[in-house]
């Protein structure tokens, strides 16, 4: 769907000077709406400039009053003082980058731009200041004497850190090189982005001729043609590059030289040798975080990354993804087989390309469990799929979800629900932000407007991509979907279950390879039985999904499985080969990247999941050396759901302990000391090969 670049918040209204704006900004009073959230009918891309620029200015006065502190430093007048400041800064930041990820603009990206290097030297002058970073240095020489609580001690220990990963113990002249790196890299990152997005908007397959449609389901070719409409090209039928609109294609569509083209146009984002060209960005993206490692004593970034999460070495996290690809790729290599057979039998004449796999893949599962992805989708209404993800926190933590109609909204698409404990008492809000537009960047993903912490309540959003209403047909969601809005809502849960003291502990404030837990083990209960009874009726008739249907996706669970672990591992492993690179200098980007897959040994007919030109999650978002944490996650999601398959899938026991020990306790300890609070142990891998179909008679299939 295109999205005018001013809509709600962002309408560009009639021109105010700075003063007008200044007396109006809303960022600069306390919001007077429900539960204080963000008043965005109110918000003007005016104001967030000049809120950046005070709220900085309040910060570094709040700072400079902990440095003019007479008293000798304590943990109150230091570190708490340190962890309550910044108030309004967080609080303008919070709204613009929400909105550069969910609504932006042309006008927004502009003030991004602006701000991202002023951001980077405010973050710079506290971490560099020498005389902060004796208080806080005197504070945690004394850490032993004091008595402080559990949480307090996690964050001495976390603020400490911070400051020295943070360049606090640099030479002077190497702060100055450490200053010039981070605001170069917080420009970069931003027109990494930017270039992403562009590249995803720019592509439109128009089809004019029907022919050209052989093979689509009515409700794709239905989408298509309103997307069409939508765009101004009635009676046609247009597919973009968003999943909801791409992959049904990559799945149906006979025209294997459209497939070709759509399937290329997505692979060649960020790598066209135009103005949206990642390439050069990412070898310097790449050759920056290498020097900043350096300076601070590390020999690579992902050595520095990695530190500070549970896998704490490059090698320790490329022998478990070894391990699993060892399993994973054989299994791939006899999937590609049998597609093969299926082309040469209907005398195609050609080899298998990435651009026909799903095609081939959707024959195949017809053929062996005869199941098609068109048979599930009616019991999936996305209305009815968010009820079920509701339901189950009911049925787990007593949870229940009010939709409120009278709390503002960042966007008309968006939908805001109160959540309450059995008992009444107020949780937090949650957001609800389900279909593509052209001001929304692509993927999945949580984030908040309010992190919870002592007296404050969480204002938590989960934003998605996923199919559309079409014509009178409400949205109904593919299987993958389902699973994607239980996984945000999991992540959504984390921080609405929040209950610790501090907010840069709160929440999903967790180690990389730890955060990911709480949205993968809701994925589990999405294919079960007694919970697909609870939620998966046909929007029409209200039918519950029949049971040889269930059944069906039963034995079809593990199908696709080697194609679908090896392309997510192949990111992985080249997410991890860009950030232990130890020498600066200019890479090509393609070259490395094929050298890279090539030492993998990946088969041609499938693409790593993110190519490096278009890998959002670490040249823009925070995943770098840590794209492997969704199937380290694994291990522990696997492991964590036997505990539920064990005690029952609704056990409220199992789910209570669940919930004090990782949902409710954020980055307050260390992640295996949590987990094993729940578990009672480690976990082990065998769940993941399991759950996967990467056993074979207890071994891992090679």
């Amino acid at each position: 769907m295109s999205l005018a670049a001013g809509s709600l918040m962002m309408a560009c209204s009639t021109p105010k000077n700075d003063n007008m704006l200044d007396q109006e900004n809303p960022f600069f009073s306390a919001y007077e709406t429900p539960f204080e959230v963000p008043p965005f009918e109110q918000i003007q891309n005016g104001h967030y400039l000049p809120a950046f620029k005070q709220g900085m200015e309040a910060h570094k006065a709040e700072i400079q009053k902990i440095i003019d502190n007479k008293d000798a430093a304590t943990f109150a007048n230091t570190i708490e003082a340190l962890e309550f400041s910044g108030k309004l800064l967080d609080r303008v930041s919070t709204v613009f980058y929400n909105m550069m990820s969910a609504n932006t603009n042309d006008e927004l990206q502009s003030i991004a731009k602006e701000v991202s290097p002023l951001l980077s030297a405010h973050s710079d002058d506290i971490n560099l200041n020498p005389a902060l970073f004796a208080r806080v240095k005197a504070v945690y020489e004394q850490k032993d004497k004091l008595e402080l609580s559990e949480e307090q001690k996690v964050l001495l220990e976390k603020t400490y850190k911070g400051f020295v990963r943070g360049g606090a113990n640099l030479a002077e002249d190497k702060q100055a090189s450490f200053r010039e790196i981070n605001k170069e890299l917080s420009m970069l990152s931003l027109k990494f982005g930017e270039n992403v997005l562009a590249e995803t908007n720019a592509y439109q397959l128009i089809i004019e001729d029907e022919k050209d449609l052989a093979g689509l389901p009515e409700a794709v070719k239905g989408g298509a043609a309103s997307a069409a409409k939508a765009a101004g090209h009635e009676g046609k039928w247009l597919f973009t590059l968003q999943k909801p609109s791409m992959i049904p294609f990559l799945q149906y569509a006979e025209n294997r030289k459209l497939r070709e083209e759509i399937y290329t146009a997505y692979i060649k984002r960020g790598d066209n040798g135009n103005e949206n060209d990642n390439k050069a960005i990412i070898s310097k993206i790449a050759s920056l975080r290498l020097k900043k490692a350096n300076l601070l004593g590390y020999d690579s970034h992902a050595d520095f990354i990695l530190a500070e999460n549970m896998a704490k070495e490059p090698q320790k996290v490329t022998d478990f993804l070894t391990e699993i690809w060892d399993a994973a790729l054989p299994m791939a290599k006899r999937e590609a087989s049998e597609l093969q057979k299926i082309i040469d039998k209907e005398g195609g004449n050609f080899k298998l390309a990435g651009w026909d796999w799903w095609f081939y893949a959707e024959k195949l599962k017809k053929q062996k469990f005869n199941l098609d992805e068109n048979e599930l989708r009616p019991y999936f209404q996305l209305e009815n799929v968010l009820d079920g993800a509701f339901l189950l926190a009911e049925k787990l933590y007593g949870l229940s979800f009010t939709e409120r109609t009278d709390i503002p909204k960042y966007h008309p698409e968006a939908s805001v629900y109160e959540v309450k404990e059995a008992d009444g008492t107020h949780v937090g809000l949650l957001y609800a932000d389900f279909h593509p537009r052209a001001s929304k960047r692509v993927g999945a993903w949580m984030t908040s407007y309010r992190k919870q912490s002592e007296g404050v309540t969480p204002v938590i959003s989960m934003v998605c991509n996923f199919s559309e209403p079409v014509g009178d047909k409400p949205a109904l969601l593919s299987m993958d979907e389902v699973e994607t809005l239980f996984h945000e809502f999991g992540h959504a849960l984390h921080g609405l279950l929040s209950n610790c003291k501090y907010n840069s502990l709160s929440g999903t404030s967790v180690a990389r390879d730890f955060v990911e837990l709480p949205s993968q083990v809701m994925e589990n209960w999405t294919g079960e039985p007694e919970m697909l009874a609870l939620y998966a009726k046909h929007y029409e008739t209200g039918e519950v999904i029949p049971t040889e249907l269930v059944e069906k996706v039963r034995k079809a669970g593990n199908f696709n499985q080697g194609f679908a672990t090896v392309e997510y591992l192949a990111a992985s492993f080249l997410d991890m080969q860009w950030h232990t690179i130890t020498s600066e200098e200019e890479v090509d980007a393609a070259a490395f990247e094929d050298k890279a897959m090539n030492a993998l040994g990946m088969i041609p007919e499938i693409t790593v999941r993110y190519r490096s030109t278009y890998f959002n999650h670490i040249f823009y978002g925070g995943y770098s050396s840590g794209y492997y944490a969704y199937i380290w996650a694994e291990v522990l999601d696997a492991d964590a759901f036997e505990a539920f398959k064990e005690n029952g899938l609704f056990d409220k026991e199992t789910a209570a302990k669940f919930r004090s020990n990782i949902l409710e306790r954020g980055g307050t300890e260390e992640a295996m000391t949590l987990y094993k609070k729940f578990r009672g142990k480690e976990p082990s891998i065998e769940p993941l090969l399991k759950k996967r179909g990467l056993l074979v008679n207890d071994k891992a299939a090679r």
